[in-house]
């Protein structure tokens, strides 16, 4: 199939067969993954928020977040499997469009939160504990939720559906269009680059003053720098280069039929990177630790044998605040 362009709609058609292959691929592999791993870190992050331990919160809407993204994935697999024809009609593509961007960007507001919240436990220990309150965050939490379904709320307004006599297209209409191209560069600066730089520098501010404390011993720095390094490269490898891509597109596409056709692959192949944030997360965030871990035994050993809960340890990642207090009061290493 060769691109065309459309002079009267000003809509052209990639070539996107690409999609029959990697979309329907990635997709399937990271849903079945990463929806039992997100109900699984539900369980964890729940066990948290009983615990009275605001991190928790933060973690179960994150979770959230992850779940309601990856739920979208079995239309976009049938989406591209048919040669990239929706069949569910214009106002589930419009719902569907919306519950990924809101939930994407809910996502790394959640990871925005989660840094600034080690951050301020760690660089801060005896400060700032009046934003540490589960009460806080709560708020946050409903706010982040609210800002994002606002701003994403055009989506639901605006037609996303195109037809090109052939197949019917789903929010991705190309070339792209121009309110698309201005909504677009501002959840690239506003909903991934802020994050990023923010995450950027709490986890360095974090990695200094784990250095500098001479209570935590050089192997369990290791696993902190370790930690905080695969939490960084798995953000910006996952968002940044779908982002960059985009930013391509809002900047040079809109009545380009011919950039729009060779961004088109790029496009495609970061959209799906992305995809496999929803599945980093539970394994970052409530699988590498010891409480994650302890929690996990408890819930299979409820499900095989039915006894009372097991012990389980607090979060590991929430308790740096108290470990770096304890080391500084009583000369007790300081452990993530």
């Amino acid at each position: 199939m060769n691109p065309e362009y459309d002079n009267h709609s000003g809509n052209c058609t990639p070539e996107h067969s690409l999609d029959q292959y990697l979309f329907p691929t990635t997709y399937i592999l990271v849903f079945v993954l990463s929806v039992p791993a997100n109900f699984v870190a539900l369980y964890v992050s729940y066990q948290q928020v009983m615990k009275k331990n605001e991190l928790g919160i933060y973690l179960f809407n994150l979770s959230c977040s992850d779940l309601l993204y990856a739920l979208t994935f079995p239309l976009w697999i049938d989406f591209s499997l048919h040669h990239d024809n929706w069949r569910f009609g214009e106002r589930l593509c419009s719902l569907s469009a919306y519950s990924l961007h809101t939930n994407l960007y809910c996502s790394a507001g959640f990871l925005t939160c989660i840094s600034l919240d080690r951050y301020l436990a760690v660089v801060y220990p005896l400060k700032f504990q009046h934003l540490r309150t589960r009460k806080m965050a709560t708020c946050i939490s409903l706010v982040v939720w609210t800002v994002q379904s606002a701003s994403n709320i055009v989506i639901l307004v605006k037609e996303e559906t195109f037809n090109d006599s052939r197949d019917l297209f789903c929010y991705d209409i190309f070339p792209m269009e121009e309110w698309k191209a201005q909504f677009s560069i501002f959840n690239v600066c506003i909903g991934h680059f802020l994050p990023l730089v923010i995450m950027i520098f709490c986890y360095y501010r974090i990695y200094v003053a784990v250095q500098q404390n001479q209570a935590t011993g050089d192997k369990d720095k290791q696993k902190i720098k370790q930690l905080l390094l695969m939490i960084m490269v798995t953000f910006t490898l996952s968002f940044t280069p779908y982002h960059v891509v985009l930013l391509m597109r809002s900047m040079w596409e809109p009545k380009n039929c011919a950039f729009a056709q060779t961004i088109f692959v790029p496009y495609k192949l970061t959209l799906a990177l992305s995809s496999i944030n929803c599945l980093a997360d539970p394994l970052l965030y409530s699988f590498m630790n010891e409480a994650g871990r302890a929690d996990l035994r408890t819930l299979m050993l409820c499900c095989q044998a039915g006894s009372a809960s097991a012990p389980s340890s607090e979060l590991q990642m929430c308790t740096m605040s108290e470990r770096f207090k304890k080391s500084k009061e009583y000369g007790v290493g300081a452990q993530i």
